[in-house]
């Protein structure tokens, strides 16, 4: 839980850095991740020192040698201003540049990183912001950087914008991953959608006895879930449960970090974060897509950057239908991704639903006709601002399998205004959505003037496939009675008399 002191303080550091003269968003969580990571470095050292002092055994894969030691939080952290910019500028960066990717599992994500803070002034006070952060507490750390990554309010480069978390925690609910699956984004981004199956998971396997009850500053009472029943999965988790692919080195480097701080940390050589433009020829040689096994869960808000070029479209991708809009390609990809049996959430923009050329039919008749569709949930336009006022759908499918009825829903409302200022309202159709979700029954007789219902897949393939809600939602219209049709024409007889009349005396009065 983030409570109200500690989002203070990541505000107010936030704000050093942009009267520090780093008003770039982006920018700004780059250079606290970078810091958080050489604190969580040495703390991750200082907890091998004191295990290996008690069992009095000799320590050997050290991350700071005996000549590294300066390199240290707990070391530079107690300089001045000017020293401390000296050693972090010209040693800690390097040592993260050069020696870092063979001694943890983030460091080959951290070759590129570059130190951006201009003052000797702003490092302190960062610093000294940083080392007061509970970093040593799992259950705070992630929702610690989450609320960091919040402030990134402006769209990036190539259609990517950030994910809500309300939405990203919806989506990781209706698909219910298991602790022993294998997880998934193709477009990863910060890496959102798997930190947020961590959180879940492990809320979810958390004993009723292990359930925490702590009170924060303010004198709030939140609960802390240990996780403890994911013990036997722990190696699959932090080694093979989670992959993420992006070809922005920057988000590379921050989805890495979220997934460290939320106690995921691979074997050093192994990565859960790849580089790879998932829709590129290249991918293939880090990701074999005619492998037998794929992902069995996959979560996804790819790019909606229109066309690319079709030479570095993956030849595979192709084969179905000829496109180069991105949002269908990684349909495509995302079903190639998956196992049989697998399942996905994907949020697309709504044209994926309707649109009418050869391209978006085909994509979703190979949804419809060789896959499970389960669902399509309609989003209202404003979830995705200030960053973008696009209109978009969650598309809930499995690989294989066939699909008899596709379930819609109409999210009217997600609990925040639905405008650039995104305030806390009180209408939010979300928690409906998942009690709903949970108890559907296709079986069940569908009210189509209700928010929620069933439609047949035959009657969805009479109508090209189309996929929007209002398509097959039943406007309910108001009833006319009518009258007997020879009284009316009387009426109307009579009402023509008495213009023509009054049309008389006029023309007899200007005469």
């Amino acid at each position: 839980m983030i409570t109200g002191q500690l989002k203070n303080k990541i505000d107010n550091l936030w704000e050093k850095f942009w009267t520090g003269g780093i008003a770039n968003p982006m920018t700004v969580i780059e250079q606290i991740s970078y810091l958080m990571f050489a604190r969580l470095l040495d703390m991750k050292e200082s907890s091998q020192e004191r295990k290996h002092r008690r069992l009095g055994t000799e320590f050997k894969n050290r991350i700071f040698d005996e000549n590294q030691q300066g390199l240290r939080w707990s070391q530079f952290k107690h300089l001045g201003g000017e020293a401390m910019l000296k050693v972090v500028r010209d040693e800690v960066f390097p040592f993260f540049q050069e020696e870092l990717a063979n001694k943890t599992s983030l460091g080959a994500t951290l070759k590129d990183a570059q130190f951006s803070i201009p003052k000797a002034t702003l490092l302190a006070e960062a610093v000294e912001a940083i080392d007061k952060l509970p970093l040593d507490q799992d259950d705070t750390k992630g929702n610690l950087y989450e609320h960091l990554l919040s402030k990134l309010t402006t769209a990036g480069i190539n259609g990517q914008f950030r994910t809500p978390r309300h939405i990203i925690q919806t989506m990781v609910k209706l698909v219910d991953p298991k602790p022993y699956e294998t997880i998934c984004d193709p477009a990863c981004g910060t890496s959102g959608f798997l930190a947020s199956s961590m959180e879940y998971l492990t809320e979810k396997y958390t004993s009723p006895e292990q359930v925490i009850e702590e009170v924060d500053e303010e004198g709030n009472k939140y609960k802390v879930y240990t996780g403890d029943q994911l013990e036997p999965y722990r190696e699959h988790i932090n080694n093979d449960m989670f992959r993420g692919f992006d070809f922005d080195s920057t988000m590379l480097r921050i989805a890495s970090m979220n997934l460290m701080l939320h106690g995921i940390e691979p074997a050093n050589d192994k990565s859960c974060i790849n580089y790879q433009d998932s829709l590129a020829q290249s991918f293939t040689d880090r990701y074999p897509l005619e492998a037998s096994e794929h992902f069995q869960v996959i979560l996804a808000n790819p790019p909606f950057k229109g066309s690319l070029d079709d030479e570095s479209i993956h030849s595979s991708l192709k084969t179905k239908v000829k496109t180069k809009k991105t949002e269908l390609l990684f349909l495509l990809l995302i079903l190639r991704m998956l196992e049989t049996g697998g399942r996905a959430a994907v949020v697309v923009p709504s044209g994926v639903s309707f649109g009418s050329s050869r391209a978006h039919v085909g994509v979703r008749q190979a949804l419809i006709d060789e896959n499970q569709l389960e669902a399509v949930i309609s989003l209202p336009s404003g979830v995705f601002k200030p960053y973008a006022g696009v209109n978009t759908d969650i598309l809930i499918f499995s690989k294989g399998g066939r699909t008899d009825k596709v379930w819609f829903y109409n999210v009217e409302a997600d609990g925040l205004s639905l405008d650039d200022k995104r305030t806390e309202v009180d209408d939010n159709d979300l928690p409906d959505l998942l009690e709903q979700w949970a108890k559907r029954d296709p079986k069940a007789e569908s009210d189509r003037q209700a928010k929620y219902f069933y439609v047949a897949a035959e009657e969805i393939r009479k109508k090209k496939y189309d996929l929007s809600f209002s398509q097959y939602q039943a406007v309910e219209y108001e009833e006319i009675e009518y009258g007997d049709p020879r009284k009316i024409l009387n009426e109307l007889k009579t009402l023509q008399s008495e213009i023509v009349s009054e049309l008389n005396e006029l023309e007899g009065m200007l005469g």
